[in-house]
């Protein structure tokens, strides 16, 4: 049963026991007819109770070291990549997990409990300290208070155990430590003295016994080739569009040698030489046979060769994927743009994977930067907090900290970030508590390398990124840097109250508060409107750069004069270099939407990832230059095929459509207070739904009339009209030069009646 669901039953029955019992004894005295009416919903609530109780009994879950899995799991994901049959590991540090785990948690029993036990790895149980002979797979816990623990040591595969009974179940209430606790006093007797923090165990909805932690595994589901050309030493097949996942050769006969070459395009396929990409198999078979290929590949056209004599009647995929359900919508009155949507959500669909990831081509890695991005594209169509969550810990890994996520300096900065994000998208304080220690020794570590003037810049070991951009400078202390380090301190003094930390939570504001005034201070330049790319031994440099003007518009950093002079001398000026991935076209879009500019963005979206759709794009690419042609856009980083043309940071059209045109989004964590401020930016009609943590956000807009449902928690509509607007079903406040407003109630729908 969902977990929501049976919460919510659960409250409301006690509610109801509670309020039915109070006004029974109140009417005691009245008569005994009274009485019976009011016992009788009161002994409903009871047996209803009881069933909410048991159906909580029935969810278990695996549980482990919060990170741990994530952490393993991840280990054994990115370093599944191959380029041209080279084993290509990531280059960053790997952490593991702990070998060695104690959980426990303390239950009252009614009565005694039999329980079952499933454990991944060696382990000891043991009841208010007492153990049992062996490592048994049921016991029986006696009624009354009593404690129990798990101790579990697995040196090859994470700590995990599954307990199953009718009230006692593994969940994210147990206690867990990687340390031993347990201490012998001078009597001889066992106490609980705790050297270091216990933590509420981490789990990620594995309710399944039977099925192992450790053989974790996407679902797969077969699809054919749409078209076949053979010869008689090759067979080329088209899948139709990118994809991804396991091929599989049928009726395969003979003696010899085969090798695949995959391709994202037909030319990479075909290039023996270049393709990124491929599998060799010896093939010894006097009969037909089908072979699936153990490793996944990204593709859409496989070119098979093989030796003479032997044969192969067709290819199909064993297509891999998240099995993550669409909960948000969009569609409009422009048919591209509705294309551009859907392409958009196949391409995050594609990269959503055991976590979110870069590309599936190249790298299949956890790059920091990409997932932030998939975290808010995300929010907008799945809103997975599992994969959000899993894919957090997997990047942030453990202490001690040796080195920026990725090696990459603003990739730090922006783990930061999609914390506070998920928290306001979520709602789920848990996970700030849970992560926030580590947040601590990852900002401290950042906090640790200033420079005399208190910025950060580029040290040895250091990647300063930004963006692919040719010539762009990372010399001296670069402005974006420092932006993106004062909204992390933002976020850690947001984060150190949900943590109850008053002094982290004084001090890390503090250091925002200062470095915010270095910043303007140190590279705002009034003669030229805008922030300067970077500065060097104590002086600005001459180069503006868009990324941190753009990013100081929508983290509002500006003030609506400074907003407006730096789209004029920034994001509308062709003198400043432009920006030709899909990675910062996110930024520098949302920045124009944040500003009101839906209708500029709308042309530019159609026009950029528009131009991907012409040359025949399923998913969209990591770059895009509309300069280059033919096979010109498959070349990256100097080799032929080595652009990705599937990556996580083309599906950005799914934000900025959710958040700036629909304009749907939360001003209170998990959307307690919302607002819907939609805009057509050209479109004459536009309709979509927007998940929030309990229920969608249903929206439909024309140019005459608003039509809006409400999700759990209060919502604000906000529009604007020439003349005065009309609800049946509310009240609209006048806020003055043609600016309206409407308190949107869960479930509720209204009609407004408009003149835009």
């Amino acid at each position: 049963m969902n977990n929501f669901f049976v919460n919510r039953l659960h409250y409301y029955y006690q509610r109801l026991l509670r309020r039915t019992l109070q006004r029974s004894v109140m009417l005691f005295s009245n008569s005994a007819q009274s009485l019976t009416k009011l016992v009788k919903p009161a002994i409903l609530g009871l047996v209803m109770l009881g069933f909410v109780q048991t159906a909580m009994a029935q969810t278990a879950t695996w549980i482990w070291y919060p990170g741990d899995w994530e952490i393993s799991l991840s280990n054994k994901m990115q370093n599944r990549r191959t380029e041209r049959g080279v084993f290509f590991p990531v280059f960053w540090k790997i952490d593991n997990h702990y070998v060695l785990m104690d959980f426990h948690k303390v239950f009252n029993l009614s009565q005694p409990e039999e329980v079952s036990l499933f454990v991944e790895g060696e382990y000891n149980v043991k009841i208010d300290g007492k153990a049992f002979e062996g490592s048994p797979a049921k016991i029986t816990v006696p009624a009354g208070k009593h404690k129990i623990n798990i101790k579990v040591f697995n040196q090859q595969q994470v700590p995990a155990i599954f307990v199953q009974g009718k009230t006692i179940v593994s969940d994210n209430s147990w206690l867990v430590t990687f340390e031993d606790k347990e201490w012998i006093d001078e009597t001889g007797k066992t106490s609980d003295i705790s050297a270091t923090k216990w933590l509420n165990a981490g789990s990620s909805n594995l309710n399944d016994p039977a099925k192992l932690p450790s053989t974790y595994a996407l679902p797969v589901k077969p699809e054919p080739a749409l078209a076949i050309e053979k010869k008689s030493q090759s067979l080329v097949a088209d899948f139709g569009k990118e994809t991804f996942g396991f091929l599989k050769l049928h009726g395969v006969k003979g003696n010899g040698k085969l090798i695949a070459y995959y391709g994202e395009s037909k030319e990479e396929a075909l290039s023996v030489d270049h393709a990124e990409t491929f599998d060799r198999l010896t093939v010894a078979a006097n009969n037909k046979k089908d072979t699936v290929l153990t490793v996944s590949k990204a593709f859409r056209f496989v070119n098979l060769i093989y030796d003479a004599g032997i044969t192969v009647d067709s290819v199909s995929v064993l297509y891999e994927y998240a099995d993550i359900n669409d909960k948000g919508s969009f569609k409009s009155s422009d048919e591209e743009l509705n294309r551009i949507y859907d392409v958009s959500k196949y391409t995050l669909h594609l990269t959503t994977r055991e976590f979110f990831i870069d590309g599936i081509k190249r790298d299949r890695w956890v790059w920091s930067g990409d997932a932030y991005q998939s975290y808010l594209m995300n929010y907008y169509l799945t809103n997975d907090n599992e994969t959000v969550k899993r894919t957090m810990y997997a990047l942030r890994g453990k202490d001690p900290v040796t080195g920026h996520i990725n090696t990459i300096m603003d990739y730090t900065f922006y783990w930061f970030l999609g914390i506070y994000d998920y928290y306001l998208y979520s709602g789920d304080k848990s996970f700030i508590a849970q992560n926030y220690d580590r947040m601590q020794s990852l900002m401290e570590y950042c906090l640790g390398r200033r420079n005399n003037e208190g910025l950060m810049e580029g040290l040895p070991g250091d990647w300063v990124f930004i963006d692919w951009a040719t010539g762009l400078s990372k010399a001296g202390a670069v402005s974006f840097e420092q932006l993106l380090l004062c909204r992390s301190l933002e976020t850690m003094a947001i984060c150190a109250d949900l943590a109850n930390d008053k002094y982290g939570a004084t001090r890390y504001k503090k250091e925002a508060e200062v470095l915010k005034k270095k910043f303007f201070d140190y590279y705002w330049n009034q003669s030229k409107q805008a922030l300067v790319h970077s500065r060097i031994n104590g002086q600005q440099t001459d180069n503006v750069t868009r990324y941190a003007n753009m990013f100081s518009i929508f983290f509002d950093y500006f003030t609506e004069e400074q907003k407006q002079a730096v789209k004029k001398s920034v994001l509308l000026n062709n003198a400043v270099q432009k920006i030709t991935t899909p990675y910062m076209r996110f930024y520098e879009l949302e920045a124009l939407c944040a500003m009101g500019e839906q209708a500029y963005v709308l042309k530019e979206m159609k026009d950029y990832w528009g131009g991907m759709l012409k040359l025949g794009a399923t998913s969209f690419w990591e770059e895009y230059n509309p300069d280059k042609s033919d096979a010109e856009h498959y070349a990256m980083y100097g080799r032929e095929f080595g652009k990705s043309l599937c990556h996580s940071w083309g599906a950005s059209p799914l934000f900025l459509l959710g958040k700036y045109y629909l304009g749907v989004k939360p001003l209170q964590p998990g959307y307690s207070q919302y607002e819907i401020a939609p805009q057509l930016g050209g479109l004459q009609w536009m309709e979509g739904k927007v998940p929030t943590p309990d229920g969608n956000i249903e929206l439909s807009v024309t140019t005459k009339q608003i039509k809006v449902t409400g999700a759990a928690g209060t919502g604000f509509l906000k529009f604007n009209s020439k003349s005065k607007p009309v609800c049946k079903e509310g009240v609209i406040a006048d806020k003055g030069n043609g600016n309206y407003e409407l308190t949107i109630e869960k479930g509720k729908t209204y009609t407004v009646k408009y003149k835009l």
